[in-house]
């Protein structure tokens, strides 16, 4: 078992090597003199290897950490390297919020807009459905919210901004569907209420 003191002191060699702490988990020393975090795993019959950063950014305790996460979802029958790429995919999807996922799919169709359409698309939704919807997730907002917010414009007798709102929304939820942001238009599900 490795201690903070001998971490301290690795130097470098003339060839990379490692030093073994428990449950797989290592530290590989290169050449360079730089120290990182390895654990070495099976799954599905294959050995893998996971990475968990260089020392001293990734304290003893923090790698010893990441192992018993990693042993964790081993033992519940996940490869915690696919886990891994899983939160990273979902991390590079910036965001999947309504808003700005609208935000994307108005840019998209700025070009085939006149300007005074593209403010008034703009304005409709930064008024009407941005403060109810614009901070969900496209698949957490369900049929009953969008008829709510709609319901709310009709209210204020604007049917005809309600319906464009409508279609408005579920063009977005259509772009979240096509760009793997969301899996439903809740917004279509009302359309025969709207129309």
């Amino acid at each position: 078992m490795l201690t903070d003191v001998q971490l301290r002191r690795l130097t470098p060699r003339e060839k990379p090597y490692k030093l073994s702490d428990t449950g797989g988990l290592f530290i590989f020393v290169q050449t360079s003199g730089s120290r990182l975090w390895r654990m070495k795993y099976r799954f599905g019959g294959k050995e893998k290897l996971l990475s968990f950063g260089a020392y001293p950014e990734v304290t003893l305790a923090a790698a010893r950490e990441a192992r018993d996460q990693a042993r964790a979802e081993i033992r519940a029958g996940r490869d915690p390297s696919l886990t891994r790429r899983q939160r990273q995919a979902e991390a590079k999807r910036v965001d999947k919020q309504l808003r700005h996922v609208g935000e994307k799919w108005m840019e998209a169709q700025s070009a085939r807009w006149t300007a005074r359409h593209a403010e008034d698309v703009r304005t409709s939704l930064e008024r009407l459905a941005w403060p109810d919807l614009g901070h969900i997730d496209l698949d957490d907002i369900t049929a009953p919210m969008v008829l709510e917010t709609i319901k709310k414009i009709e209210a204020g007798r604007a049917k005809e901004t309600a319906r464009r709102v409508r279609q408005r929304l579920s063009a977005i939820f259509l772009f979240g569907m096509a760009h793997g942001l969301g899996t439903h238009d809740p917004a279509s599900v009302i359309r025969a209420r709207c129309e």
